[in-house]
């Protein structure tokens, strides 16, 4: 069970001393005498970490304990009773760090805390500390502060990494922080110690995953960049990103471009101050600490400082190397262990161009140099076997060094010579010589660009001019360093580290949460003993990435004080450096390249670490549990012993000494059985620890057991993938010779095997980390149950991509290719096979391939031992369940497919022919078939020979040479009830035909009936369970193409079905390019519907959007036609019936002109208005059959007004024709604007001319008549009033637009007006408001809302009353906000034939009567539907009754009574949401009709209201009692003068403009009144006591208020008032106050000129 700090009490939950056990031992000694020391703890050990003699314990809780040799507090202590870092409580420390002799500990929080030696600034400049300090002796706080950004902000750091000399912090950015001294930094600096952390510039950019420090030497393991950068990058945006100079050295045609005047082959930055150096600087010797207060012996100084000769002469030689020589001897004498060899080491090559004159002078005089170090340090203790070979003292290196010797020797490698020995330690001292420094390289570049002078190039910069030799040169190194990369910033997302978590943090995951295995190794620093991995002993200043550990897939590196590991997802280790003591646990060379490590068959490694001279790795073996592999030193020295005497005098011996006795491949300690399950290893210095965990009810071995069965999975699809599939899949890339369906399925196996493998990489290495850190991690973390969508998919499409290339039959193609391809390896890839089966080898790859399958049993068992340590009740046993179940049925799943595969291969070796070939399919299994005539047709022939085949896909019938092919997807199986006859037949439905088949026995119709509803459940997305029979699947959704007559042909179908008929939406494609997608039903267009059809005339399609009934267009839509013109309305049938808008051509067509109407059968029939653009002609009235036929009104562009009867679709008849100057003309009309009979003329000037006229209106007129002209003050006649009175033949305004009523009718499920169920009106209602959020998916949030309120059927039975009737008037107004409800769109197309009608041509003041007829009908019609809808209204004018009165509410008074009385009408009713959408046009007639007088009106406005204030009351007769005396201006009284302009009753003035921003009569009789009681309240002031208007005071003061409101087309105002004002409100208050006003506008008229 797992192990947490805090659990429920009735959980279970193991105690702390079960987890983190820590076992310590030292390295030294036979393995069989190792015995560790068990620490005991209070709280389990989370992490350990190592230094040369002290190590660090962080505990449960946060809790940091030392031990070892602390010189920096002079202490002691043992390891048993470790002391706790009392200054870190309470800062939750998360990770430990231990370097040579410095600590570290970073909290949850990010921040890191150091402490220990200072002398080379490896603490920093901490916070409590100043950079003189040698030693920090207890944590103090260090700040990793990134100067980059504004303002400079701080770094979390997520890990930590300590060498001896250097400290690396990685952040959560994924970048890199060094401070401390020397090379192994990374950092771009001449400067040392570097007392801040500063980011190491040629890793920014790049994606750290984790960081490891040796002695003086850098490891970091980064994330690959994808390969498109590679291609697509310019080399100085590679280096840019981090990528290795050496990809470009290696990989491409061009060196990169280096500026030699800054660096040198090695990559050391020649700044000013190092090339005017012309000897190096001394610094004073580093002292030690001793315990006693003492210091130790200073170090011997530099011998390139000391020996000022062999200095001098080394730079003289160096002067007169030539360009590109590299120092190289032909014959080294000795190994680097100073034994002799006659042979060069590996890796070292010979330059047979010396270019010294004297070589074996060089050879002496490096010789000379090395004795001379040896004989200053042969008489010290043989101290550690810490090894560095570069390492001549603690002056010479670049760590203690600031200026001088920033470099290693370079080429002291390449000249190994016999070192002298100590006889009395019996150990080889080795050869140590002197490093070259910063001068040597200075002098050594300047020699190179004196040859380089020579030749033809003048710049050193531009490398593609360069002479050869120095080509070659640079060529030759493997990686040289180049100058730190730009500062970039890149975000990355990182998890903070987890307590627990050990020495290899777990790397950054991916997107889909599981680790990455593209990554690199990068390392720099020292490279004396090969560390680096770079196949030389040369130093680097920079990261650098090491090439042969690229697409390694390494997921962990360690590295010891001069070796390097790093561990591959695949459980193989690498290592190189230094072997001195078989700790790299190979004896293979070169050691400066990574190589593996010798491992016995069955070991699989998953942690690994390294000390001093030692490596510790943790591995799976043949049992659950972990062991432990060593290899290293073996028998402790003698010299140890002095060590241990007085164990804090560190010897300055640097070099190592090689061991007596080391193995030479990682032997088992034995002691690791009897420990536990062991979780992390650790090393430093000569110790090694391992964390182990006690196995509690068997959570830790199931854990252990998932972890140790996925690695080994994966390293055998690793092994079948570089033995089998890749050499295969080269072959037939190169030589195909499978056939064209199988290479193409081969390919697809060999690329689904390839995504499988990754991802179970991956998972082994997630599993890696888990085992590292099951103390924090919870198990419902796992991944098999986070991303168990990811492994379910990925099985899936492997297991078909295997089965598609079996039943194609590819196995036995593929056998002969890899006896072809493979006949060395047969006997490798048998220990492959792990099938049983005895038979062909064919078999052996079908077993071999559909191994990986057996691992999805292997998850669902551990996943179901690992619930069993939990309580049923909780959510791990729940996750943990649901996981076991997904894995054991997909398990169980893919074996049915793989049972499938096989009988489906058998089926067409079997049934092999020309026929059953076209059949075969990658995809297709066979279910079940009727060779054995089990299955036939019904009333088949005798001789017939009929045959179905069922495949998991479709059903297919073979009739001798023919068959037909049903898809699964549109089959319907039935069974057929049995009768007298006994036949077992079952029915087969198909969208085009049906059939019934018999089979022979009950058994075999029970069979296939199961076998095609379970196929068909399957192809349709079931889990092929199948359903009861008949009942499966009758409503599905598929894709089909019709074959057969008939008007679907050759048409593709997607979308819904019912039974074998096309039916639900779905989308119909032909051939021709005819598409129809929206509603089927019964097999036929039924609902909306949007259909394309193609005019191969006009080369454009028809396009239609609305509704269909029974495949033909029928309803309402919107018809967009080849030719141009737009037809939107109803249609029956397929035709345009109903009302319908027709519009033809456009305003720059010769003929454009628009109808709006009713139709009849594709014609024109009804009340109908015909714009003629083209013409100016609008025509309003009757059709008949596409012609003008009965009572209509023609008005013209020219003012011309024209009304009467027409047949033939022309004028025929009595008629009235007005002109614009009001000539009129009454009439017998032949033909347009021609008259022929008898006819009145009447004159503007009220001359009459009446008698016979012929002619035409235009042209001129034949008159034979008499003239009259009327006498002065004669009363009109009636004869002439009847001749100019106009409406007398036009359509009556109750009979136009019918047809609009009667589709909105229509909509409400009405057959006729009236007629019709009110329930079933409201449902019509409610599902087209619903349907229409469903199909509008992009409906603003305020239409969505409005029909949310419609969806809702009101209270519509009840009688309606006072309290109820405001709701009804509510639901009005959002039903007539949307067209989507059928009186929206009733209000919406009313508004559209009134436009149509009135605007444009039609703004005629004639048509003011028809106009206001028009909205009075309007009303009337309107009034019925909403009475239809909400019977309990009244008749129009009818009252509505009070609600039932309580008791209480009986004491009313008479005056309340009458008030609460309410009179319903339809204008005050429908009025407010009609008239504001018809205002603009009805008000432009209303002003066209009162021109005249407006005009006059106006004028007198303008004259009169220039008089001042008091001028115009005194003129129009107000009483100085009512005149205002003081004026507010700004909240400031203003006495009014004489001069004063429209300073008097302003409100009033103010309210009464407010008339024209209204719409109704009932609001402009609302500001009408509100003038009137502004007016009173000013006037209430001026008087004392009660105060009753009377007209003759109150008429001069109206107006006065009219004459300053300055209302332009008061006139139109007051005509649409008393027009269309309720007829309720005419004789009460309103009624007086608007009479009122009118009388104001009467008496402005007839005010005089002068």
């Amino acid at each position: 069970m797992e192990c947490r700090e805090e659990r429920p009490a009735d959980e279970q939950a193991p105690t702390p001393l079960e987890r983190g056990l820590l076992h310590i031992w030292q390295s030294v000694g036979s393995c069989a005498q190792v015995c560790p020391e068990r620490v005991f703890l209070s709280r389990p050990v989370l992490q350990t970490a190592l230094g040369e003699h002290h190590g660090l314990l962080l505990t449960q809780g946060g809790l940091v304990y030392s031990f070892g040799e602390l010189l920096w507090r002079d202490l002691s202590v043992p390891v048993s009773d470790p002391v706790l870092e009392a200054s870190l409580l309470g800062r939750m420390v998360v990770r430990v760090a231990a370097g040579g002799f410095h600590c570290g500990a970073l909290s949850e929080q990010g921040n890191v805390y150091v402490w220990g030696e200072n002398t080379a600034g490896q603490c920093g400049l901490t916070e409590r500390g100043i950079a003189a300090n040698i030693t920090v002796s207890e944590p103090c706080p260090l700040t990793v502060v990134d100067s980059d950004v504004v303002p400079p902000a701080a770094v979390r750091v997520v890990n930590l990494a300590f060498g001896r000399e250097h400290s690396l912090a990685l952040s959560a950015q994924n970048e890199l922080w060094a401070w401390g001294s020397g090379c192994q930094l990374g950092l771009v600096t001449n400067t040392f110690p570097v007392w801040r952390p500063q980011k190491v510039e040629h890793l920014s950019g790049r994606h750290v995953i984790q960081v490891a420090c040796g002695a003086y030497h850098s490891l970091a393991l980064v994330r690959s960049l994808p390969p498109q950068n590679y291609n697509t990058q310019k080399p100085s945006e590679k280096r840019e990103r981090g990528q290795s100079p050496h990809y470009t050295v290696t990989e491409k045609e061009e060196p990169f471009v280096v500026d030699g005047g800054h660096y040198c082959p090695l990559g050391v930055e020649l700044t000013e101050v190092m090339t005017s150096e012309t000897s190096p600087r001394r610094r004073g010797p580093r002292r030690r600490l001793q315990p006693g207060g003492r210091s130790a012996g200073s170090s011997p100084a530099s011998v390139a400082s000391e020996d000022g000769k062999s200095n001098t002469k080394q730079y003289s030689i160096m002067k007169n190397l030539p360009a590109g020589t590299k120092l190289e001897p032909d014959d080294p004498l000795t190994q680097t262990d100073g034994s002799p060899k006659s042979q060069p080491l590996p890796g070292c090559r010979s330059n047979k161009k010396s270019a010294f004159p004297d070589e074996m002078e060089l050879q002496s005089l490096l010789q000379k140099l090395s004795c001379h170090s040896l004989e200053m340090h042969h008489t010290s203790g043989p101290g550690d076997t810490d090894s560095l070979s570069s390492y001549t003292s603690d002056d010479s290196c670049v760590s203690s060094t600031p200026s001088t010797d920033l470099l290693t020797s370079s080429y002291k490698e390449d000249f190994p010579i016999k070192s002298q020995s100590n006889n009395n330690s019996g150990l080889a001292v080795p050869y140590s010589s002197s490093p070259v420094c910063l001068e040597d390289v200075r002098l050594c570049l300047e020699a190179e660009e004196q040859a380089l002078k020579g030749k033809k190039s003048s710049s050193l910069t531009n490398i593609n001019q360069r002479g050869n030799t120095a080509a070659n040169r640079r060529r030759s190194l493997p990686g040289t360093p180049t100058r730190g990369s730009p500062r970039r910033r890149r975000p990355c997302a990182c998890k903070p580290s987890s307590a627990g978590r050990t020495q290899a943090a777990a790397p950054e995951e991916a997107d889909d949460g599981l680790p990455s295995l593209d990554t690199e190794v990068w390392s720099w620093g020292r490279g004396s003993e090969g560390q680096l991995g770079h196949g030389d002993q040369l130093a680097r200043l920079q990261p650098l990435c090491i090439k042969p550990l690229t697409g390694e897939e390494v997921i962990q590196v360690a590295a010891g004080s001069h070796h390097s590991l790093a561990l591959t997802a695949h459980c193989q280790v690498y290592s190189w450096g230094s072997n001195m003591c078989g700790q790299l646990g190979h004896v293979n060379s070169p050691v400066t390249v990574p190589q593996q490590t010798k491992l016995s068959d069955g070991l699989r490694v998953w942690d690994v670490s390294a000390g001093q001279s030692h490596s510790l790795l943790l591995a799976d073996g043949d049992c659950v549990q972990p062991v432990l592999l060593y290899c290293g030193q073996r028998q402790e020295p003698m010299s140890a012993q002095s060590e241990r005497s007085n164990p804090n005098q560190r010897s300055c011996q640097r070099s190592p000494n090689r061991a007596e006795s080391y193995t030479v491949r990682p032997t088992l300690l034995p002691f690791c059985m009897e420990m536990g399950y062991a979780s992390s290893v650790c090393s430093g210095g000569q110790n090694c620890t391992v964390l182990v965990d006690q196995n509690v009810m068997g959570f830790i071995s199931a854990i252990h057991e998932m972890a140790s069965r996925e690695r080994q999975f994966y390293c055998w699809l690793n092994s079948v993938r570089k033995l089998l599939l890749t050499p295969l899949r080269n072959r037939e890339s190169s030589c195909p010779s499978l056939g064209e369906p199988c290479t193409h399925l081969f390919f697809s196996l060999c690329e689904s095997f390839v995504r499988l493998s990754t991802l179970i990489g991956r998972h082994s290495t997630s599993l890696t980390y888990f085992q590292h850190d099951v103390q924090g991690r919870d198990v419902t973390s796992l991944p098999l149950l986070m991303q168990t969508e990811h492994f379910l998919d990925s099985y899936k499409e492997y297991c078909s991509s295997v089965g598609n290339f079996q039943v194609m039959g590819g196995f036995q193609s593929l056998r002969k290719l890899s006896l072809e391809c493979l006949d060395s390896q047969q006997t490798v890839l048998a220990q492959l096979c792990v099938s049983d089966q005895s038979v062909g080898g064919d078999a052996d790859l079908v077993s071999l391939l559909y191994r990986p399958l057996q691992q999805l049993h292997q998850y669902s068992r551990v996943l179901l031992k690992l619930a069993a340590c939990y309580d049923v009740l909780t959510a791990e046993y729940q996750s943990l369940h649901q996981g076991f179940s997904q894995y054991e049925s997909l398990s169980l799943s893919l074996l049915r497919r793989k049972k499938e595969a096989e009988t489906t291969l058998l089926f067409w070796k079997t049934h092999s022919g020309k026929t059953t070939e076209v059949l075969r399919l990658p995809q297709r299994r066979v279910v079940c078939e009727s060779s054995n005539r089990s299955l036939t047709l019904q009333n088949a022939g005798r001789f017939s020979n009929h045959w179905f085949m069922l495949f998991n896909d479709v059903l297919v019938h073979t009739q001798f040479s023919t068959h037909h092919v049903y898809p699964l997807t549109c089959l319907w199986v039935k069974p057929v009830t049995e009768d007298s006859s006994s036949l077992y037949a079952i029915k087969i439905t198909c969208p085009e035909e049906s059939f019934t088949v018999v089979a022979s026995t009950p058994q075999e119709k029970n069979k296939w009936l199961r076998s095609i509803n379970q196929a068909v459940d399957q192809v349709l997305g079931g889990g092929g369970q199948g359903s009861s029979p008949g009942v499966m699947g009758m409503s599905r959704t598929a894709s089909y193409t019709f074959t057969g007559e008939g008007r679907f042909k050759d048409a593709k179908y997607t979308g819904g079905w019912l039974a074998g008929r096309v039916h639900g939406r779905g989308t119909m494609k032909w051939p021709d390019g005819q598409m129809y997608s929206g509603n089927f039903k019964n097999g036929l267009e039924d609902g909306y519907g949007e259909c394309i059809i193609p005019n191969k005339t006009l080369n454009k399609p028809d396009i239609y959007q609305g509704h269909w009934r029974e495949g033909k267009i029928h309803g309402f839509g919107k018809y967009k036609y080849a030719s141009g013109e737009v037809y939107e309305g109803c249609f029956s049938d397929g035709q345009r019936h109903g009302y319908g808008m027709l519009s033809s051509g456009k305003m720059a067509k010769k003929s454009s002109s628009v109808f709006i109407g009713h139709w009849v059968h594709d014609k024109k029939t009804g009340y109908g208005v015909y714009d003629d653009i083209t013409r100016g002609e609008k025509y309003m009235g009757v059709w008949l059959d596409e012609q003008r036929h009965g009572s209509a009104v023609v008005v013209t562009q020219h003012g011309v007004y024209y009304e009467g009867t027409f047949r033939d679709n022309k004028m025929s008849g009595p008629g009235l024709l007005v002109s614009d100057d009001d000539t009129a003309l009454h009439g017998e009309f032949s033909d347009d604007w021609t008259v022929n009979g008898k006819g009145v003329l009447s004159l503007a000037n009220g001359d009459c001319l009446e008698g016979q006229f012929s002619g035409e209106w235009t042209a001129g007129l034949k008159v034979v008549g008499t003239y009259t002209k009327p006498v002065v003050d004669e009363p009109e006649s009636k004869d002439r009033s009847s001749v100019l009175r106009l409406g007398q033949y036009v359509v009556p305004a109750g009979q136009r637009w019918v047809c609009v009523f009667d589709e909105c009718w229509s909509r409400l499920g009405c057959d006729a007006p009236g007629r019709g169920e009110r329930a079933a009106a409201w449902e019509n209602i409610a599902v087209t408001i619903t349907t229409a959020r469903r199909h509008s998916p992009d409906l603003s949030k305020s239409q969505t809302k409005v029909l949310e309120c419609l969806e809702f059927i009101p209270q519509h039975g009840e009688p309606v009353t006072t309290a109820n009737y405001d709701n009804i008037r509510r639901y009005l107004i959002k039903a007539c906000e949307t067209p989507l409800h059928p009186l929206g769109w009733l209000v919406e197309t009313l508004v559209t034939v009134y436009r149509m009608t009135y605007v444009g041509v039609g703004s005629n003041c004639r048509l003011l009567r028809q106009a206001v007829q028009e909205v009075q009908a309007y009303l009337t019609h309107f009034y019925c539907i909403v009475r239809f809808l909400f019977p309990g209204l009244p008749d129009d004018g009818g009252i509505i009754p009070d609600p039932p009165a309580s008791p209480a509410g009986r004491h009313n008074s008479d005056t309340a009574e009458q008030a609460s009385v309410m009179v319903v009408s339809c204008s005050s009713l429908l009025l407010p949401l009609l008239l504001p959408r018809l205002y603009p046009p009805l008000f432009t007639l209303y002003c066209l009709q009162e021109e005249r007088e407006e005009a006059q009106y106006w004028e007198r406005i303008l004259r009169i209201n220039k008089q001042p204030d008091q001028s115009l009351l005194n003129f129009l007769g107000v009483q100085e009692k009512f005149w205002p005396v003081w004026m507010s201006i700004l909240g400031e009284r203003k006495q009014i003068v004489s001069t004063s302009k429209d300073a008097c009753f302003v409100s009033a003035v103010e309210t009464l403009q407010q008339i024209s921003t209204t719409f109704t009569p009932s609001d402009k009789l609302l500001v009408i009144q509100k003038t009137f009681e502004e007016l009173t309240q000013e006037v209430k002031p001026l008087l004392h006591g009660d105060f009753l208007w009377c007209m003759d005071d109150l008429l001069p003061l109206f107006l006065y208020v009219v004459f300053r409101a300055r209302i332009r087309n008061l006139g139109a105002e007051v005509n649409l008032i008393e027009d269309l004002m309720d007829p309720n409100v005419q004789h009460g208050e309103l009624g007086m106050m608007f009479t009122t006003l009118k009388a104001c506008y009467i008496q402005i008229q007839r005010e005089p000129t002068t």
